[in-house]
């Protein structure tokens, strides 16, 4: 007498599986959506007008560093000309300059152009110091560390803006030192203005490329996971049913 048995498969790794799948398609849809670039993320320039947006970036860090001692040693000068003179003083400077070009106004107004020297000086430091930090940021194309630079350099060029404003408004325009410096500040403003806008537009491209690259690495850790799952997964309901017979 014989009797047959047979034995339920088991089924108790076809959770993981599922699991596995769900997440695989989760990582998927996540991956695409994380494509899509707002707007405001989108590069504004594709190019430096004759170069590339990295090699005008390039341009601009080493232009800056030029632009920062400039605005160190007109800061340093101004302060020591508006300290020289003040109403009331004579200067005659036969042996080396006259101070005619200097403001010897309102005592308000010529404090504020000693706060806006002063505050230059101290912009064009910082602006220095994060310009050599941008230049080794794009050898090793390291876009956290272009956000020092980028945060810098707005704020001194806008300050120099309103610094520029204010001396062309107040100071006269019939000294050769005057005109000099306001058509200098134009230049540099809007090329400072410009180098900003390239420098901002391949920051957002590293980060793109950044983004991608963590996107290829979670999909290939995950279709990796699941290769591993596949290959050691147990007897599922979709496979042959087993069973065994027992004589007795």
């Amino acid at each position: 007498m014989s009797t047959k048995k047979s034995y339920a498969p088991s089924i108790a790794g076809t959770g993981s599986i599922y699991s596995m799948a769900t997440t695989v398609r989760t990582g998927m849809s996540r991956s695409v959506k994380s494509l899509r670039v707002p707007w405001y993320k989108k590069p504004i320039v594709q190019d430096a007008v004759i170069t590339d947006i990295q090699n005008g970036a390039n341009y601009n860090a080493i232009f800056c560093v030029f632009v920062s001692l400039f605005t160190i040693a007109t800061a340093i000068f101004d302060i020591y000309c508006l300290g020289m003179v003040y109403p009331g003083v004579r200067h005659y400077g036969f042996f080396i300059m006259n101070f005619q070009f200097v403001y010897v106004g309102n005592r308000h107004v010529r404090n504020c152009l000693i706060v806006f020297a002063l505050f230059s000086f101290i912009a064009a430091v910082a602006l220095l110091v994060t310009s050599v930090i941008f230049l080794k940021a794009l050898r090793k194309e390291n876009e956290k560390k272009i956000v020092p630079w980028l945060y810098c350099g707005a704020i001194f060029y806008l300050w120099r803006l309103f610094a520029f404003i204010f001396a062309t408004i107040v100071n006269d325009m019939i000294f050769a030192y005057n005109i000099m410096m306001c058509l200098l500040w134009i230049f540099i403003i809007l090329a400072g203005a410009y180098g900003w806008i390239v420098s901002y537009s391949l920051y957002l491209d590293l980060c793109d490329l950044t983004r991608l690259e963590d996107i290829a690495h979670l999909r290939m850790g995950t279709m990796s996971s699941l290769n591993v799952g596949l290959s050691s997964r147990p007897t599922t309901p979709f496979s042959t049913v087993s069973t065994s017979h027992m004589v007795l």
